[in-house]
């Protein structure tokens, strides 16, 4: 996908009824780069979610594992990422769900499920972080726990101990080896309700003994 035409397809995928921007200055597109899970691992989470009945559940076409969080970026910056992430090459490697954990100390606030550690998965973080702050995005350098986000919590609503139950129930949740052959690049756009996400881009992983794929 050339430049221009990634372009183009930011500018078809802005939201319905949302205004232009100030004369001079950029639409602002707030993305993400993402591992996609496939259809029968998504199934699966949600079946568990409505086993563990608790919080405000992610909707099925939301799960995914996160590698980068790019924030709200001007189209120009965003297209510099994609071009970035474009010349990483990395090699495909498998994951695997183990268990489940919450974020938030002793209020939590998000249900997800745990990736056991893998270098790979790491590796491939890292260098989209890098890319992506070489082409002008300003990725946070927290330490990055890769997840798969299950539910938002109101622990006032649902109570503590209600939590902690769902969780220790629930704690031998598995699946895989799920197999990771690509990553996408995805926009995500906020209002009423679950963010509405759609995909701009995807990149291929290849052994590096193999030459790239056409662009």
């Amino acid at each position: 996908m050339n430049g221009a035409s990634f372009l183009a397809r930011f500018r078809l995928l802005r939201r319905p009824g949302a205004l232009p921007g100030p004369a001079g200055k950029s639409a602002m597109i707030r993305a993400f780069a993402a591992i996609d899970l496939p259809g029968d691992v998504r199934d699966r989470l949600v079946r568990l979610q409505e086993a563990m009945q608790i919080g405000r559940p992610v909707p099925l076409e939301n799960l995914h594992l996160t590698l980068v969080f790019l924030g709200e970026l001007p189209e120009q910056v965003l297209d510099e990422v994609h071009l970035a992430f474009s010349q990483i090459r990395a090699e495909p490697f498998e994951l695997t769900l183990s268990g489940l954990d919450l974020f938030g100390g002793h209020k939590p606030r998000v249900l997800y499920a745990r990736v056991t550690p893998n270098p790979a998965l790491e590796h491939l973080q890292s260098r989209l972080a890098q890319a992506a702050r070489m082409a002008g995005a300003a990725v946070e350098g927290g330490r990055f726990v890769p997840h798969v986000t299950l539910a938002y919590l109101n622990v006032a609503r649902t109570g503590r101990a209600r939590i902690n139950r769902a969780v220790v129930d629930n704690m031998g949740f598995q699946a895989g080896p799920i197999p990771v052959n690509d990553i996408a690049l995805y926009r995500s756009d906020l209002g009423r309700g679950p963010a509405r996400h759609r995909e701009l881009a995807r990149y291929p992983l290849f052994a590096l003994s193999d030459p790239p794929p056409p662009a």
